[in-house]
């Protein structure tokens, strides 16, 4: 067995009542592990909870426009050109992701400006 990289034990006495209140908190916090949030609050006396919703709709639209035109780099040095269907498709993709983009973007410099 490999040595565990958290090898002390630490046990706390709870009430139903603390243990529910806490539960709550890692709920409002987004967080499931309990170990992990009383070692964090334990250590830093706070957690913060960032919604990244927005930032992983941007990956995945980045993803797909990555694969996108990894593929047509791939047709175009196989075959020695690309359609313009996929010309299209690219830009499209890129056209999506930048809407999305933009919005963050404004958000995130209304956010620095307060």
């Amino acid at each position: 067995m490999k040595k565990r990289r958290r090898p002390v034990h630490l046990h706390v006495m709870l009430s139903e009542a603390e243990r529910d209140q806490i539960q709550e908190r890692m709920a409002e916090a987004g967080v499931r592990n309990m170990s992990a949030y009383v070692r964090k609050m334990a250590l830093n006396g706070y957690v913060l909870h960032v919604d990244l919703s927005p930032v992983r709709e941007l990956v995945s639209l980045q993803r797909r426009c990555s694969n996108n035109l990894n593929q047509v780099a791939v047709t175009a040095n196989t075959y020695g050109g690309i359609y313009p269907d996929d010309i299209r498709t690219l830009q499209k993709d890129y056209a999506d992701l930048w809407g999305p983009l933009s919005e963050l973007l404004k958000k995130l410099s209304e956010i620095v400006a307060l």
